[in-house]
């Protein structure tokens, strides 16, 4: 075996990345995340990736690791010449909008998201006509033409202190696209749906099916067991767990605490990555995959870096510029 090979693989390894964490043998991921390396370095190229990536993605390529806050900030600082967003199209559109000077790129054309399609420009237009005058708060997961026509960017990890600033200033918000993490805010907030905030239909595939029955069930099988669930999930489900929030507080939340068990209710991908960060700690993943984060792999990766035209991600200046403004709101008023 080459010496490279060999020792490509010792790394993964020591990064807990075991043949259990990925699909195929480990020599194979190994020769893969060998050659995007390379090619990361001779292209000048920084990969980031969400945390709903599968670990040999996270472990073997991932530059910048975090949850859509995380890289949207990351993404900021790099010095690299093109960025790869191992995550949703929605994401790399911000990476864009943050980066104007920068190739980005998604390595599928599959990574899309519910949340994303949910809404258009069009449709805040209208709500805003309906509601003339107040302020629009917008969930991360929409596109580049929603957040433009937005006063405010969220995401899952300053929603509830950015809104609570918001509401010093304001008696009343529209909140889109997401209407179960809007109604979870709304609760933690003391806000009435439909009076103080007017929310939007949209969805997440991964977490809207979520049983909260089930937890009762998990609860009795492992005692001591704590319950953290995404805020994407419906009310009922919020109300049968210990903790609600992104994905970066439920890891520093499992950091802080000791606890017999964690159920983590949310995307199958973060699951794997706690076990991996924590492997002394007991993991339980109440979990859903998301066919958009699942569409980019390794292979992907690999083609996008050896033929990147294809897969560019632009954003016209106007929308750019107006989306820009609602997005550095959000880094102001999550300081």
């Amino acid at each position: 075996m080459d010496q490279s090979l060999t020792e490509e693989i010792k790394r993964l390894t020591s990064l807990g990345l075991h043949r259990r964490c990925v699909e195929g043998a480990l020599e194979g991921v190994a020769a893969k995340t060998l050659e995007i390396n390379r090619l990361k370095r001779e292209k000048n190229a920084v990969v980031c990736a969400h945390v709903y990536q599968t670990p040999d993605i996270i472990l073997g390529i991932g530059d910048l690791v975090g949850d859509s806050y995380k890289l949207a900030d990351d993404c900021r600082k790099t010095a690299a010449d093109s960025i790869i967003f191992c995550g949703v199209h929605f994401m790399a559109e911000t990476a864009k909008i943050l980066n104007p000077s920068k190739k980005v790129y998604v390595p599928s054309k599959n990574a899309g998201c519910s949340l994303a399609e949910a809404i258009t420009g069009e449709d805040v237009r209208k709500l805003k006509a309906e509601h003339p005058g107040l302020p629009v708060v917008a969930y991360i997961n929409t596109s580049a033409e929603v957040k433009a026509e937005s006063d405010c960017i969220v995401t899952s990890a300053n929603a509830e202190k950015i809104l609570r600033k918001m509401y010093e200033r304001h008696e009343r918000l529209i909140f889109v696209p997401d209407r179960f993490m809007g109604a979870n805010l709304a609760k933690a907030l003391g806000k009435t749906p439909g009076k103080d905030i007017i929310l939007w239909k949209g969805t997440c595939v991964v977490h809207e099916h979520f049983n909260p029955e089930l937890i009762k069930v998990y609860r009795k099988n492992y005692p001591g067991l704590v319950a953290l669930a995404h805020a994407e999930c419906p009310s009922e489900l919020i109300d049968a767990v210990d903790f609600m929030g992104g994905t970066g507080d439920m890891m520093r939340y499992v950091e802080s605490t000791d606890a017999s068990a964690y159920l983590l209710v949310t995307e199958c991908g973060f699951g794997e990555l706690a076990k991996l960060r924590f492997p002394q700690k007991n993991f339980i993943a109440m979990c859903r995959l998301c066919p958009y984060m699942k569409s980019i792999t390794l292979d992907s990766v690999l083609a996008l870096l050896r033929n990147p035209a294809p897969e560019e991600v632009t954003v016209p200046a106007d929308i750019a510029a107006r989306a820009k403004r609602s997005i550095d709101k959000m880094f102001e008023l999550a300081a």
